[in-house]
């Protein structure tokens, strides 16, 4: 394959891998489905690709269907892999965040909820809100009707608009203070005062640190307080099995607000905040060694603020 070939792929590069990362909710996977790609694309007739970032989206938009629907089919995820891997604030597979359906579409909450979702629904969905490809072209892409595209696209909208408490959007400084008094509390016992930082329809899903057999869901603010003073109590037990005592730092993942369990310069969980109207809407645990391998890579790199609190 001449230079030219490789120019063209590597300048749809980024693009294809945001679009496989908010298909996929893995980044390892959305990695895997570009290279893929690049290989559909190295064995093509490129004299006869008229467009080839149409081509290229058409070829890793598919090959992701592929994958989701072959997990499906087989049933083989577990509890951790049905959450999304989170990515660091700078990660370049988070992609384009220049409009709020753009930032909405890669968080978390949404990516939890996009799991809901048929895959067609999900392509046509992401495909629109992300990078707002017109229905022709998704058409184009998903080989269905423009009116089917509408459609797909109309009844992913409701079905996440249905699940999700949406406020006004809160810039970063406000919701990481949300966050830091909401630790705080939690560091301290003081569930009455959890209680009163949550939204009356909060949710909170965990992956039980890549336990558990299902993902756990709790949705009244007294169980949702609870869950999160039982993971913030300190105890001996919790000390070995994590190896040591966790310092509690807030940095932005997938656009939110998080706070980051670090031993020893290792990431050991995770927990994303969504923020409506000055109280906690949503919570996102994750502490699947393998979900968060990427944040682990970036963490190496990144220069953190100092810890919000130091418990255990």
């Amino acid at each position: 394959m001449d230079s030219a070939a490789v120019d063209q792929f590597e300048a749809s590069r980024g693009r294809l891998a945001s679009l496989a990362y908010r298909l996929l909710g893995s980044a390892a996977d959305a990695e895997d489905a570009v290279q893929d790609t690049f290989l559909r694309w190295q064995a093509a007739d490129r004299e006869r690709v008229e467009v080839p970032e149409a081509w290229l989206t058409k070829v890793v938009t598919n090959l992701c269907l592929d994958r989701l629907r072959s997990a499906q089919a087989r049933h083989e995820r577990t509890a951790g892999a049905w959450l999304p891997e989170p990515l660091l604030e700078g990660d370049p597979m988070l992609g384009p965040a220049d409009t709020v359906e753009q930032r909405e579409s890669v968080s978390l909450a949404v990516m939890t909820l996009m799991e809901r979702l048929s895959p067609v629904e999900r392509a046509a969905y992401v495909l629109r809100e992300a990078f707002s490809y017109p229905h022709a072209e998704i058409a184009g892409i998903l080989e269905i009707t423009e009116s089917a595209s509408q459609q797909h696209v109309h009844r992913a909208r409701r079905r996440v608009a249905a699940e999700r408490r949406r406020g006004d959007e809160v810039d970063p400084a406000t919701a990481r203070r949300v966050v830091e008094e909401f630790i705080a509390a939690a560091a301290s016992g003081r569930t009455d005062r959890l209680v009163a930082m949550l939204t009356a329809d909060v949710t909170a899903l965990s992956d039980g640190a890549g336990l558990a057999r299902r993902l756990l869901r709790y949705t009244t603010r007294e169980r949702v307080a609870s869950f999160v003073r039982t993971g913030f109590k300190p105890t001996p037990a919790k000390r070995r099995l994590a190896g040591g005592t966790p310092a509690f730092h807030v940095a932005q993942v997938n656009g939110s607000p998080t706070v980051i369990a670090v031993i020893e310069g290792q990431i050991v969980g995770a927990v994303a905040f969504e923020i409506s109207d000055g109280k906690v809407a949503f919570l996102c645990g994750i502490a699947a060694a393998d979900r968060l391998a990427r944040l682990n890579e970036a963490w190496r790199r990144y220069e953190p603020d100092a810890p919000a609190i130091y418990t255990w």
